[in-house]
């Protein structure tokens, strides 16, 4: 992964702070967080902490003038940033740098964070929706949705932001919709999508198929014994 080239990415997002108040750069904060977080780092002090044991390095990629922001100031300053900007530099950065292995799949999946769930201020736990590239072992991109349930109106959102023409794209039960078939489709990818009981005519009839499949296989095995 080239580094450099997620610096030029971050020229992309807009600092939302009035520019007579600026101390440290929009840029720097941002490369530290990612940076941070690609090591590791769970929460705002771990990514203080990792700035000033990685300053020296740091400076290799930003001018860190000021050297490494408190916690509470990095915290501050990407709860005001753009999400939607954000995700969309780092999903064109994981594009320049990562070359997919011709005909991959790409598991399309949704998971909920651990921990993410917090009791005190009752709102639900954070739900991700990820495409893994398997060969290569990265995360291309992801999107957070408000419950699983959304899970059907994230993934074409998702698709979008993502090169899938000649790989293969696998969902969960949860993903088998028409809409979302089409959009795979419409990017010149293959897919493999899981249907369940719940899914009644459709998974009948793949059922049957199989069925006859297994029972003519085995006439022929028997008629040429």
């Amino acid at each position: 992964m080239s580094l450099t080239a997620l610096t030029k990415h971050f020229e992309s997002i807009k600092d939302p702070r009035r520019q007579i108040k600026v101390i440290y750069s929009l840029h720097d904060v941002l490369f530290l967080t990612v940076t941070a977080i690609i090591a590791g780092c769970e929460g705002w002090e771990d990514i203080e902490d990792f700035g000033h044991c990685r300053l020296e390095w740091l400076r290799q990629y930003a001018s860190f003038e000021h050297g490494i922001p408190v916690h509470d100031t990095i915290a501050r300053l990407i709860s005001r940033v753009n999400p939607d900007a954000l995700h969309r530099c780092f999903v064109e950065w994981m594009k320049e740098t990562e070359t997919l292995t011709d005909n991959q799949v790409i598991a399309i999946d949704g998971k909920t964070l651990r921990r993410s769930y917090d009791p005190s201020d009752r709102k639900s736990a954070i739900h991700m929706v990820s495409a893994f590239a398997s060969q290569n072992g990265v995360v291309m991109g992801q999107l957070k949705t408000d419950a699983k349930s959304n899970e059907i109106t994230a993934i074409p959102e998702l698709l979008d932001l993502l090169e899938l023409k000649g790989h293969l794209v696998t969902l969960d039960a949860m993903g088998y919709q028409t809409k979302i078939a089409k959009k795979i489709i419409e990017k010149e990818a293959n897919y493999l999508l899981a249907v369940k009981g719940n899914q009644g005519s459709l998974h009948q009839a793949i059922q049957q198929a199989f069925d006859e499949d297994c029972q003519n296989e085995h006439t022929a095995v028997y008629s040429y014994s």
